[in-house]
């Protein structure tokens, strides 16, 4: 009976244990995705500035210090856009950053991409899923850094999708955008610590005008860099959540029913 037990216990073992192949060795510090809003209530000029200020961010001498910093020297970065509820495409696949002339072509890239047609609906939840479905593995930190003006209004419930992604180790960063963000309440920046970032050492970072709005995403991309390195600050988000009432995660879709029964 003992020697049963031993060879049943060996058994379950060896079925907990990954293969070699299964257990993959991280090759980069971060895989990284660029999740950018182009829904209708982004206009063709900030559309252009969000895509012009990634660019920036993306060919500055300090984004290849940071990615050089860590432990492995490289990153994986794609860039996706997103609207609706099924709307979302991967502009940029997964590129290997490990110096400047990488971050470079990286860019040069995204420039020689069309703008993406304006869409109807913001379905924060579907581009949060969608990203947590690109990453490849092989990396020490996962990070979705996702932008919008408005709350999530099509598709799942955005907590729901936040802590399904969240459940798998992935950490989601948030710009929110306040330049003629959706006039909603909570204020945006609320919501999206509330309801939409998550993960150790998360934040939120608000662009409140067109001037910062180049500065802020360079800021937040170097923050997310420094934090995969370990130097960044992890103490959270960057909007503090005051003793406030609850945030209403539903806002977006109240409102969007609410429109719709006015016509």
């Amino acid at each position: 009976m003992a020697l049963h037990l031993v060879a049943l216990c060996i058994i379950i073992l060896v079925a907990l244990t990954p293969s070699r192949a299964e257990a993959q060795v991280a090759t980069v510090d971060l895989e990284l995705v660029l999740a950018v809003d182009v829904s209708g209530s982004i206009d063709p000029g900030e559309s252009a500035l969000q895509r012009q200020g990634y660019l920036a961010a993306i060919r500055s001498p300090e984004f290849v210090a940071a990615v050089r910093a860590g432990s492995l020297e490289k990153i994986r970065l794609t860039y996706v856009e997103w609207a609706g509820e099924n709307l979302q495409q991967v502009t940029v696949p997964w590129r290997v950053i490990d110096g400047p002339e990488a971050a470079q072509a990286f860019a040069s890239e995204l420039a020689e991409q069309p703008a993406a047609p304006f869409r109807r609906g913001t379905s924060i939840s579907s581009a949060l899923v969608f990203s947590a479905g690109l990453f490849e593995g092989g990396s020490i930190r996962r990070v979705i850094d996702i932008s919008g003006d408005g709350p999530n209004n099509a598709g799942g419930m955005v907590t729901v999708a936040r802590d399904a992604v969240v459940a798998q180790g992935i950490v989601i960063n948030g710009l929110p955008m306040l330049i003629s963000p959706a006039q909603v309440l909570p204020p945006l920046d609320r919501y999206f610590v509330d309801c939409v970032i998550g993960g150790e050492g998360s934040f939120s970072l608000p662009v409140t005008s067109v001037g910062s709005l180049a500065e802020a995403i360079r800021m937040k991309l170097l923050r997310e860099l420094l934090s995969a390195n370990g130097s960044g600050n992890a103490n959270g988000n960057v909007i503090p959540v005051a003793a406030e009432p609850a945030t209403d995660c539903l806002a977006g879709e109240k409102e969007r029913a609410l429109r719709m029964d006015q016509y």
